[in-house]
């Protein structure tokens, strides 16, 4: 057994089916190595990765009409990845990431439940610089700002793996701290479109900017 209980839930995404392995609640928890503690994630944290948020279901019906072709895209904060999946099934170019030492397995095992091949995940620290991971034309995320320091962490982190010429989409469920982190993107050259950078509906806000001018694609380093 591994320390926490598990289900599948049945979810829908414009009408396609998913089936997802989810954390059975919101007590689960289980750190048997310290990895999660050594993260900084709190037995209070640990679970939250492990259910799909209304924000992360909000996140995937957005991906799944959004312009991807030729373009390399970050998911931050992945949980189990939702969004994530529903690009790998739209064959695009995807790296899904979380800090949490069960977002991986949770995601490969979503992956292949439902038919599709692994999505590449990497593990982030927000705090430090990942040289080997590139850069990227478009960056997601979904529910990721708790506090309001969080505003300040993902801006800096987007402004880091986003290239010259980027997008980003970011749903918040209203928690605050949204004008905060669209400032804090405002100084790394990011503007809203015309119609401006929240699109407001239940459960939450969906933030829109983009930056730059069309440029060459790179390959970062594996």
């Amino acid at each position: 057994m591994p320390g926490y209980a598990t289900r599948i839930q049945d979810v829908t995404v414009h009408g396609d089916a998913w089936r997802l392995r989810v954390l059975a609640d919101n007590q689960q928890y289980a750190d048997p190595e310290g990895d999660a503690e050594r993260a900084g994630i709190s037995s209070a944290q640990w679970p939250l990765f492990g259910q799909p948020w209304p924000s992360g279901q909000r996140l995937a019906e957005a991906m799944h009409g959004h312009c991807v072709d030729g373009k390399r895209i970050l998911e931050l904060g992945c949980g189990i990845g939702l969004a994530s999946l529903v690009l790998q099934r739209r064959g695009a170019d995807v790296v899904a990431s979380d800090m949490h030492p069960l977002a991986e397995s949770f995601l490969a095992y979503n992956a292949a439940l439902n038919g599709l091949p692994a999505v590449h995940f990497r593990r982030i620290d927000w705090t430090r610089h990942c040289a080997t991971l590139g850069r990227f034309d478009l960056i997601i995320a979904s529910d990721v700002m708790y506090e309001r320091g969080h505003a300040d962490v993902l801006a800096a982190t987007i402004a880091r793996y986003a290239h010259d010429t980027a997008e980003i989409v970011v749903v918040d469920p209203r928690r605050g701290h949204a004008p905060h982190f669209l400032r804090a993107l405002a100084t790394q050259g990011f503007v809203a479109p015309p119609s401006g950078p929240a699109a407001a509906r239940a459960p939450g806000l969906t933030l829109s900017m983009s930056r730059g001018h069309t440029r060459p694609r790179e390959t970062p380093a594996t």
